[in-house]
């Protein structure tokens, strides 16, 4: 299953514990951090489990799933102002922004 990556690919220590703590509980523990889709990857698990992670990640977590529709790939973007002295616009936000705008089509 795919799951929809921060902007800028911020992660705190927290979320990355808890995502972890969950895959390693209800999956095989098997991750693959933002790889051909940029989304993080969690591989392995039942479908009578599918249900339990997605309360998890979307309810408890307050995490958006990403997906890979035929309209529209899950958006992403680089580190812009955060590590960038010569970015000309704040990247993470016109993300923030597209994701929000076109949240139907992601999914």
């Amino acid at each position: 299953m795919r799951v929809n990556q921060p902007a800028g690919k911020y992660y705190s220590t927290d979320y990355l514990k808890k995502l972890c703590g969950l895959w390693d509980f209800r999956g095989s523990g098997v991750t693959n951090m933002h790889g051909s889709t940029g989304d993080i990857i969690l591989l392995g698990t039942t479908t009578k489990l599918l249900e339990e992670v997605f309360w998890t990640l979307t309810h408890d977590m307050g995490q958006d799933l990403g997906g890979s529709g035929s309209n529209l790939r899950t958006p992403s973007d680089c580190l812009g102002q955060f590590r960038c002295e010569y970015a000309c616009y704040d990247t993470n936000a016109l993300v923030y922004f597209l994701t929000n705008e076109y949240q139907d089509e992601l999914h």
